[in-house]
């Protein structure tokens, strides 16, 4: 499915409302309120085409009630659109444009083409990375796994004099994040994390939360922080300029981390070790989903959209 192929689907906010249940129901609505899967009864408005809602606008939003619990609910309930003012033909638009856009999409660029606020824009496409996070029920990693690390962000010495941390901050050596990496060599899923350092103690708990020492060969370079996580380990020595021996390299991760930063640098420019994570959640997707076309990374994302609702209270206020 291409762009125009697309909007040729979303004439009216109906055909939008109608796509979207199509693409999370498949015929078959599901109740957010008690989890009833069936044939619920669709509410039709009196005109046959809008009802008024509270504010007296005409809405064409297509409402449901359950057979069970005979609440009422519709197609965005309890989803990441959840008490959006912006139209569903929108939101499907810029699903398809972040879904994608290898390199990621700005929410400058979606507040031009899109003729939103800035703010809206920003809150929508972080709603977006809400939803492209790692399920909590995923499951660790097994098999050949590549592990690595890099830094995020710029250097002191490059900012201009005038600026209050010109020369860093005292005591640090670094202004940059580090973010750790890990890329399943059998699935080609990605999981990354930013971390507070790079010392054994770290490396060790953060692929404690995500992989299986026991069932996964570990691929690293010679960093001695890597050491004694699981017997199954192998690495290659860049001090020496080897990058890879047999199956056995870091490659996989070197390439998430050189496509991350460019886009990073051409497209957004600059990201916040604030909201930095939410970052690597969409990078992180868009990386494990690379083998799909782009109309099955659009199905996939609105199929995570469930339980994600994000107020923009949480990523403004901490």
């Amino acid at each position: 499915m291409s762009i125009l192929q697309l909007a040729d689907k979303l004439c009216t906010e109906a055909d939008a409302y109608l796509l979207l249940e199509n693409m999370r129901w498949h015929g078959r609505p599901l109740c957010p309120h008690c989890g009833s899967v069936g044939e619920h009864y669709f509410l039709t408005p009196a005109n046959g085409k809008s009802r008024k809602t509270r504010t007296g606008a005409a809405s064409e939003r297509r409402v449901w009630k359950c057979r069970d619990c005979r609440k009422q609910f519709s197609v965005l309930t309890g989803t990441i659109f959840h008490g959006t003012k912006i139209p569903i033909r929108v939101w499907l638009l810029v699903i398809f444009d972040a879904s994608t856009a290898k390199n990621g999409i700005s929410a400058r660029e979606i507040e031009r083409k899109y003729g939103v606020t800035p703010r809206t824009a920003w809150h929508l496409m972080h709603r977006l990375r809400e939803a492209m996070k790692i399920e909590p029920i995923a499951g660790l990693l097994t098999g050949r796994v590549v592990a690595d690390e890099s830094w995020i962000g710029g250097q002191p010495k490059n900012r201009h004099a005038t600026h209050p941390r010109a020369f860093g901050t005292p005591g640090r050596k670094t202004e940059k994040t580090t973010i750790f990496t890990l890329v399943s060599r059998e699935t080609g899923e990605a999981r990354s994390r930013i971390i507070p350092n790079v010392k054994g103690s770290t490396l060790r708990k953060a692929m404690s939360e995500q992989l299986d020492p026991a069932r996964t060969h570990l691929h690293t370079d010679g960093w001695h922080g890597y050491r004694h996580f699981t017997a199954q380990h192998s690495t290659v020595d860049h001090g020496i300029g080897e990058y890879a021996r047999g199956d056995v390299s870091t490659n996989q991760a070197e390439g998430y981390f050189s496509q991350l930063k460019r886009s990073i640098d051409g497209t957004h420019h600059h990201v916040s070790r604030e909201h930095l994570h939410r970052y690597l959640a969409e990078f992180d997707y868009r990386y494990t989903t690379c083998k799909m076309t782009d109309a099955e990374r659009m199905d996939t994302l609105i199929g995570k959209v469930v339980g994600r609702r994000l107020t923009y209270r949480s990523p403004t206020h901490r």
